[in-house]
């Protein structure tokens, strides 16, 4: 995610809104950056600043966090309603969803009891006259006494309304704030603590009954930030606390207990927000569009919804097996060719055999190995993933697959970051900051590398390629491919499910928490803006952390294969001293060490097993992969290996990388080294327990 700092003597203006309205969209519109937007509930869980300029003056947009309410449910909902509450921002943009007026009302009539200076951004002007609904803006604005602009962000329509009106509200704020009227009980409790703190609220930028509301609504959060933001305890003089308390005493006596407040508050601002919408908005049912409703009736149905979700999973692999093949091909050939380049370079400049051939065939060969094998799948895998992001469909992923998360006592967002750990499991820890609860957060990261990342890809679809096609060619190989792997996929998936239940149910108990799945309007995916956002700030970001570890990687694997102790290089004699207990998993020695030194990537697995087949003194690579066959079968390769070697592929330690970032997120070295043990104990133990039903019935081919 891309900010900037808050500019000197700049305007600050906080945007609000509920997920998925648009709200990133008007933030990157206006200040040219590249926030990115996400259709799950969440998906900000800090404030992104950016700037832009307008008649010689800078403003700085504070994104917020998509939030549905100021009540404190959610880490988001905490972060919006608190720097909103604090009143941080000389006006606050509301962004609402014009397909779903009123639901965006609701947050926008809390944020107008607690600043009056608001602008209301009625976003998605042209996807609600589609569907045959029109807002009478100008009466909307009436209603609310506050300033109302309509928009169509992503095709950059209002928002020059949107820069004047900002303006004139710095100019000219707006003083009288809009008041919701709740039940007279309700209403007597607010106006008593209105009288309480009246004094204090003259010197401070909130307003009374702001501040009233804040106690009323949640009182540990009022006092934290009146210590936080205005530097006065909301309670050191006694008979204030024992009046705030009576003020309590006595609705509780009415029967407005703490649950009842809430719902009380809720209920009466959804009753304003309904009557607002209901006159101003009207719909036509003749020009309202179904195709909506169609593709969710196909897409959230049980019965047809789960078989495209497998179809698009296939069709996303294959896609992904056959666009890889060539361009990977391609990078190959020009970054070897560069080797032969620097090798000849070397040699000009005098430099020592011993060293050219560490810098060049160990470092730069597997730094060229993991670019050429990693690049490609991922340019083509996370603009797959982004198009069905931006389209609208991975939260109804989620949706089918909540159920199953809820059942292993974990949250449906899970689904959300264990798809992003197919192109990169890294970027799916990082994703799991969507997870309010800390516990479930931390059961995600730990089982994310349960799904392999598309540095494992190459070894699964070459072993499953060697072994499995049989005489099996062209489509019908490349389809065939498709489905062992997805057959792969699931039975990863069935893994972490398994997984996260025995975590829940062991050292990380706790009853799963409720969230609200927003399943936004389908749209047509921005195609050029998907490719240049999935490869600018995923791909390249992914492949620069891979890099950084590939190259000492490198540097480490050719010493083991270069240093000799007597006749056996080190890594013979590491292999040999694996060896005993590989075996018991159902391959040798050198397959477990390769899987050792591709600690750094996953990409480089493979070839140090052929290189160690080999006794070669650094990576090679093979023609073709029936020349490959040839040579794992001279070295005891059996189908009953070759399924041995991709489970551990699946159930192993994850990458450096990936542990590097679990470090970063969980700020424990305890639960990163809990995230290392965790698969590699699961794989050991699926592997023997394979391999010991393969001896028992003799099933070795």
């Amino acid at each position: 995610m891309k900010t900037v700092a808050p500019a000197e003597n700049s305007k600050t203006i906080a945007l609000a809104g509920n997920p998925n309205v648009g709200k990133s969209t008007v933030f990157n519109a206006l200040t040219g950056l590249r926030q990115h937007t996400g259709n799950w509930a969440g998906k900000t869980v800090g404030n992104a600043f950016g700037n832009y300029r307008y008649k010689d003056q800078t403003y700085t947009l504070v994104d917020l966090p998509g939030t549905y309410s100021l009540f404190a449910h959610s880490k988001e909902e905490a972060y919006a309603g608190e720097f909103i509450s604090a009143c941080q921002s000389d006006a606050v943009a509301v962004v609402c969803d014009a397909t779903c007026l009123q639901r965006s009302l609701h947050l926008v009539l809390q944020i107008a009891e607690r600043t009056p200076n608001v602008l209301v951004c009625v976003n998605l002007m042209d996807e609600a006259k589609r569907r045959g609904i029109q807002i009478d803006l100008e009466e909307l604005s009436v209603r609310l006494s506050l300033p109302v602009v309509g928009l169509s962000a992503r095709a950059g329509e209002g928002l020059s309304a949107f820069r004047d009106n900002i303006e004139n509200l710095c100019r000219r704020p707006l003083e009288m704030p809009f008041t919701v009227e709740y039940p007279a009980p309700v209403e007597a409790a607010l106006l008593r603590l209105e009288g309480i703190y009246a004094g204090f609220c003259v010197a401070l930028p909130i307003s009374a009954r702001a501040l009233a509301l804040q106690i009323l609504q949640d009182e540990q959060s009022a006092v934290e930030l009146c210590r936080k933001y205005f530097g006065f305890n909301l309670f050191e003089n006694p008979k204030t606390e024992i009046a705030v308390k009576t003020v309590f005493s006595e609705l509780q006596a009415k029967g407005f207990d703490k649950n009842r407040l809430t719902d009380t508050f809720s209920g009466s601002i959804d009753s304003v927000a309904k009557e607002i919408a209901d006159s101003v908005v009207t719909e036509s049912s003749k020009k309202r569009m179904r195709v909506q409703d169609a593709l969710d009736k196909l897409f959230l149905d049980r019965k047809t919804g789960i078989p495209i979700m497998l179809l698009l999973l296939l069709l996303v692999f294959w896609i992904t097996i056959v666009g890889a093949n060539y361009p990977s091909e391609v990078l190959s050939a020009l970054l070897f060719r560069i080797q032969d380049y620097l090798l000849v370079f070397c040699d000009k400049i005098g430099v020592s055999p011993w060293l050219r051939d560490m810098l060049v065939l160990g470092m730069y060969r597997v730094l060229a190995w993991v670019v050429a094998v990693m690049l490609p799948p991922m340019a083509i895998f996370f603009p797959l993933f982004t198009l069905l992001e931006d389209f609208g469909y991975l939260p109804r992923v989620a949706f089918h697959l909540d159920h199953r998360f809820r059942k292993a006592n974990t949250c449906g967002k899970q689904a959300l970051t264990m798809c992003m750990g197919f192109g990169c499991n890294a970027v799916g820890v990082t994703g799991c900051r969507i997870i309010d609860s800390p516990r479930e957060r931390l059961v995600a990261m730990l089982t994310n590398s349960l799904v392999p990342c598309n540095g494992r890809f190459p070894t699964l679809i070459s072993i499953i390629t060697m072994f499995f096609l049989g005489a099996a060619s062209g489509f019908s190989a490349s389809l065939l491919s498709s489905l062992l792997l997805t057959a792969t996929i699931l039975f990863s998936v069935f893994c972490t499910f398994a997984t996260s239940k025995v975590l829940t149910e062991t050292v990380l108990r706790g009853v799963p928490s409720a969230f609200t799945l927003e399943l936004p309007p389908y749209r047509r995916p921005q195609i050029l803006k998907v490719i240049v956002r999935s490869v600018l700030d995923r791909t390249l970001f992914v492949l620069g952390r891979a890099v950084s570890v590939a190259a000492p990687a490198g540097l480490i694997i050719w010493l083991f294969a270069n240093l000799h102790i007597g006749d056996s290089t080190l890594l013979q004699i590491c292999a040999d001293f694996l060896d005993p207990f590989a075996r018991l998993l159902g391959f040798d020695g050198v397959v477990l060490l390769a899987f050792i030194l591709g600690f750094p990537a996953n990409e480089i697995v493979f070839p140090i097993i052929i290189m160690a087949y080999m006794s070669s003194g650094s990576i090679l690579e093979f023609d073709t992969l029936s020349e490959l066959r040839t040579l794992l079968v001279a070295n005891g390769w059996t189908t009953a290996t070759a399924v041995s070697v991709m489970l551990f592929s699946l159930l192993h330690w994850p990458c450096a990388t990936t542990l590097l970032t679990i470090k970063k997120e969980t700020k424990s070295v305890k639960w990163t080294l809990v995230s290392l043990l965790l698969p590699t104990a699961l794989g050991i133990c699926t592997c023997m327990l394979f391999n010991g039903l393969v001896t028992l019935v003799g099933l070795i081919v």
